[in-house]
């Protein structure tokens, strides 16, 4: 059964740093496209940054130079390391693994919240 389960989000200032970890369970990893995915209120989910098999990423331009994607095969964990954040980066924080043809996974979200 595969399963997604995010951590490391919470309450932080302006300025601050958050580190996000999504564990992947029921085998999937090492075969998908990771992503982290963000939705705030009145807005549409947006894709944040994605990492694929062969550790290319890709980022948004929102946070470009402030976000790291990154995944570790051993672990079966992707991580979205945060600096600089900004009030404007306050949202639940979703992992998203995508396996193309055959399907795709989310996880629960955790939110992150940028207030001083």
């Amino acid at each position: 059964q595969v399963q997604l389960v995010e951590s490391g989000g919470g309450l932080v200032q302006p300025g601050g740093s958050l580190k996000l970890s999504c564990a992947a369970s029921g085998g999937i990893f090492p075969f998908a496209t990771m992503a982290w995915y963000r939705q705030s209120p009145a807005k549409q989910r947006e894709l944040v940054a994605s990492i694929s098999t062969s550790d290319n990423t890709n980022y948004a331009d929102s946070v470009k130079g402030r976000f790291t994607i990154s995944r570790d095969n051993a672990k079966n964990t992707v991580y979205l390391q945060m600096n600089s954040l900004e009030p404007e980066d306050t949202a639940v924080y979703y992992c998203h693994a995508d396996l193309h043809v055959l399907g795709d996974y989310w996880g629960e979200g955790t939110l992150v919240n940028v207030s001083s």
